[in-house]
């Protein structure tokens, strides 16, 4: 026979793992993505702790002696979502850097496109790289993982215990920064790499035909160069991703650990 009863404790209990679950996808890559729809975001949220609710068990009284003392825990449930998904969705914003990199290389680093899942003005690769990796991470179900990543935490950060460690977080953040910059560089590496090539030609024809307007023709042929660049290398981009997904798993790994 199936308990249905569901005392003031229970309530409590759920509130603070929806509180969690809704922070995260505030902030979690693909789900905090402004194209969607807020009460999607709602009703996954809710729906997704419906479900973590029915499997954690047993579901421990949450001890608190005043509205402030539990004001404080949903405050720490609600700042514990949302680190984790920041760490998460901080991972994205290297393929910006990237597509700023090839941008100035490539002649374009003034050319900014209005971007509809930050709502935000980005550059034009940017954009592509950016799409190319939700795109991976769509296909390959990474979101799925990201999801079960997160719902492990119940078990690793039981609701109500939260803490947090500067010591942890501040050296998490000082590699990611380190990482950061050689991710980046590695996204738009052969874009680089060619530019920097064809700077070395123009700058050997403008001593051989000083006659020759290089830099009229120098921006053609940047621009050209780099998007050929990008179509031939196209195929090295789910590779990647890869390495960009393994570092936002060691991202959530170590704002995990920070809590635990």
């Amino acid at each position: 026979m199936i308990d249905y009863t569901f005392s003031y404790n229970d309530l409590e209990y759920f509130l603070l793992i929806f509180v969690r679950m809704a922070s995260f996808t505030v902030t979690a890559p693909f789900f905090s993505m402004t194209n969607v729809p807020r009460r999607a975001k709602a009703g996954i949220a809710f729906f997704i702790s419906v479900l973590v609710y029915s499997t954690l068990s047993p579901h421990e009284a949450i001890e608190y002696s005043s509205i402030i003392s539990f004001a404080i825990i949903v405050l720490k449930e609600a700042i514990s979502g949302i680190l984790i998904g920041f760490g998460a969705n901080i991972c994205l914003s290297i393929t910006s850097l990237a597509g700023k990199i090839a941008d100035m290389e490539m002649g374009l680093s003034m050319v900014q496109m209005f971007d509809p899942m930050t709502r935000d003005q980005t550059g034009f690769m940017g954009s592509i790289y950016q799409y190319g990796v939700i795109l991976i991470l769509l296909v390959t179900n990474m979101h799925h993982y990201i999801l079960r990543a997160f719902i492990e935490t119940y078990t690793l950060i039981p609701i109500g215990q939260v803490k947090f460690n500067s010591e942890i977080v501040i050296d998490s953040v000082t590699k990611f920064l380190v990482d950061y910059v050689s991710i980046g560089f590695r996204f738009c590496l052969p874009v680089v790499a060619a530019i920097m090539l064809l700077n070395a030609l123009l700058g050997v024809l403008a001593k051989t035909s000083p006659q020759m307007n290089m830099f009229a023709v120098g921006i053609q042929l940047k621009i050209f160069v780099g998007f050929a660049v990008i179509i031939f290398t196209i195929g090295l981009l789910p590779s990647v991703s890869e390495f960009l997904y393994r570092e936002m798993d060691a991202m959530m790994q170590m704002v995990i650990k920070s809590m635990i």
